[in-house]
Order: structure tokens, then sequence, then C-alpha cells
């Protein structure tokens, strides 16, 4: 019962990390958590240096995402890589179940549970965490 009252406060609060994001298309917020502390947070944007803009418009008016864009999973990680912290034996919750890309390096960075909202379009995502043994949980809010 604790877990799940811990579980809906952090995606929530992933939730509303999301809205900052600058992205048109989809709007994703992540939190790394271990102990009952937030170690790291990432949004989708785009790297540091870069313009927020994280999509062009072709000649039709479709929106596509910039290939520099990050994902909220990897930019969390990536900022966690660079303090002093260890995700070893964390949970990650993010509003969109992760991706190929993020689920290789959750998986390299020792996080050991995911917390999702949204489907993603490839479930492959998911696939390769179970393969790898991490416990997987979808909280839609």
């Amino acid at each position: 019962m604790k877990q799940d009252n811990l579980d809906k406060t952090y995606m929530n609060m992933a939730r509303e990390l999301s809205k900052l994001s600058h992205a048109k298309r989809r709007k994703v917020g992540c939190l790394i958590v271990k102990d009952t502390h937030i170690i790291a947070e990432g949004i989708n944007g785009t790297p540091r240096g870069f313009d927020n803009n994280c999509e062009f418009v072709d000649h039709v008016d479709h929106f596509y995402t910039k290939p520099e864009v990050l994902h909220a999973e990897s930019n969390a990680i990536t900022k966690l890589a660079r303090s002093t912290n260890s995700s070893q034996g964390s949970t990650l919750y993010v509003t969109c179940c992760p991706c190929f890309g993020c689920a290789k390096l959750i998986i390299q960075s020792g996080i050991v549970r995911v917390v999702y909202d949204e489907e993603y379009s490839k479930g492959d995502g998911l696939s390769l965490l179970e393969r790898a043994g991490i416990i997987i949980s979808q909280i839609c809010l």
C-alpha cells in the first residue's frame, strides 16, 4: 500500500515535470528514485547548448522530431552519470514507456524497476527490460 502511494506520487511528479519539455508532439518526464530520494530527473529535449526546438516541420506541415533530441530517460541517466549518486538498485518513473534504446541504458545503469504511465507505439523496450529481469509496472493516472 505504501509503495502504491509512493508510485502514484512520483508518477504525478514526473507528469508535472514533463510540462517543462519544449516538445510539441509528446512531452515526457522522468524521475530516478533511490531509497525515497529523487536522485535525477529528465525531460525530453535538445542537448545542452542547442535551441529548445525539438521538432521541425516539412513542406506539408508534418512535425518530425529532430534527431538530436534526447529522451527523458536518457537525459536523467546522463545527468546522474555526472553526479556522485549511483543508480544501482533505483526505480525509474517515466510518463511514457521506454523505447528500445532507453531500455538498454536503464539495464546498464543498474536500475531495477521501471514504472510508466502511457504506452509507446512499440513495445520492444518493455520486452527488453523484461528479458533483463527489470520489474515493470504501469500506472495510468
